[in-house]
């Protein structure tokens, strides 16, 4: 926390006369990155919300999202396609359905493909 006393953040907790209280935020842990070959991926066409542009998902990466932005960038460079990490999910521009799951297969990833 950048401030020292952010007290939107704390549950519950209104006054304490406690002098040395100190309040102990909750952090969020993420889940540890499974290996490629208990992953299990899906890849799949979409629309909606994107002024009818098509963009392919890929959805259903357990693990940190360092792991998961590094598979984006991964992904994008090799489809040559612009694209993000929002969600959990990678978002590519246009139809790159075959090509991913080619790329996916050979890095051992079980992937399905979807829509």
């Amino acid at each position: 926390m950048s401030k020292k006393n952010d007290w939107k953040k704390r549950e519950g907790i209104v006054y304490s006369t406690n002098a040395d209280f100190q309040y102990v935020y909750h952090q969020q842990s993420e889940p540890e990155t499974l290996p490629p070959p208990k992953q299990q991926l899906r890849v799949q066409l979409d629309r909606s919300g994107r002024s009818g542009k098509t963009v392919t998902l890929v959805t259903g990466f357990v693990g940190k999202t360092a792991d998961l932005e590094e598979l984006g960038k991964k992904l994008k460079g090799k489809c040559g396609v612009g694209g993000s990490v929002k969600d959990g999910e990678i978002i590519l521009q246009g139809d790159q359905r075959d090509k991913l799951v080619n790329l996916l297969l050979q890095d051992g990833y079980k992937v399905k493909k979807s829509g």
